[in-house]
């Protein structure tokens, strides 16, 4: 048997968008363990971009700010899985955010209201539907794995308002994982990655310096991987992983410890 014990599973992926998306990697490491993957992304194109980069796995659309596609999906799926496994799935990758800046990157405090709101819906509460509304489909111990960040701490101007948003996220595993746990063993936890590079990074004003400076701060002096942040969280979805639950697991190559770094310190001094 593979350590992981992955084959012939089912895990559904939400939040595809490209080949440099972490959800990409996911995917392909799920597969390359034996894993059958779906995925469920925003919209007709990306769809189209799903099918070229995975084209033996099922993808369906889902725009889950509107909760009713969400339960559309739900069945889909269901009936997609319905002659196999029981219908059930082993786990549940959510990698989606999603930020409106409608007057550009403002000062917190000046932050707009609906863009707020619109970035807690997409990028924290579809958890919260995504798993009310599949939970018939799980397997008694499935494992839902999400994307936050590796500090929700840092006040880093240009991320804008997304770090509360992430905190937001990070709580709300705990809650699900003990709502639950009144019926299941199914587990909740969260990969917190370090600065990669994705499209979506690529989108935030100055994040190739903050991401340099992130290469720099880490204890080897390399930035972190997209497979890196993948591999945890395939391994988080997998059975070896059962003792973790409602838990936020950083993966920032030591960033977080190293902020006085000698080199940095010696150039910010001189």
């Amino acid at each position: 048997m593979d350590f992981l014990n992955l084959r012939d599973k089912y895990f559904v992926i939400f939040g595809l968008a490209n080949k440099k998306s972490i959800a990409c990697a996911i995917g392909k490491t799920l597969i390359d363990e034996g894993a059958r993957v779906i995925h469920v992304v925003r919209s007709q194109a990306r769809r189209e971009t799903a099918r070229t980069l995975f084209p033996e796995c099922p993808v369906f659309i889902c725009d889950v700010e509107d909760e009713a596609n969400i339960v559309r999906v739900a069945g889909e799926i269901s009936a997609e899985i319905s002659a196999e496994r029981g219908g059930r799935i082993h786990g549940l990758v959510h990698s989606l955010a999603f930020a409106n800046y409608s007057q550009g990157i403002q000062p917190f405090h000046a932050t707009v209201k609906k863009d707020f709101l619109q970035a807690m819906d997409i990028s924290c509460f579809s958890l919260i539907s995504i798993c009310n509304h599949f939970q018939g489909l799980f397997t008694p111990d499935g494992s839902v794995v999400t994307i936050s960040i590796s500090t929700t701490r840092m006040a880093a101007e240009n991320y804008g308002y997304m770090a509360p948003i992430k905190a937001a996220l990070d709580s709300s595993l705990c809650f699900l994982a003990k709502s639950f746990s009144a019926f299941s063993n199914v587990r909740f936890n969260a990969v917190a990655p370090g600065l990669l590079k994705t499209s979506a990074s690529a989108g935030i004003p100055g994040y190739v310096d903050s991401y340099l400076f992130a290469e720099k701060a880490t204890l080897r002096k390399k930035g972190l991987s997209t497979q890196e942040a993948a591999d945890t969280a395939v391994f988080l979805l997998s059975e070896r992983s059962s003792g973790i639950t409602a838990q936020t697991l950083v993966v920032d190559a030591g960033m977080a410890i190293n902020y006085f770094d000698r080199e940095i310190v010696t150039k910010a001094i001189t």
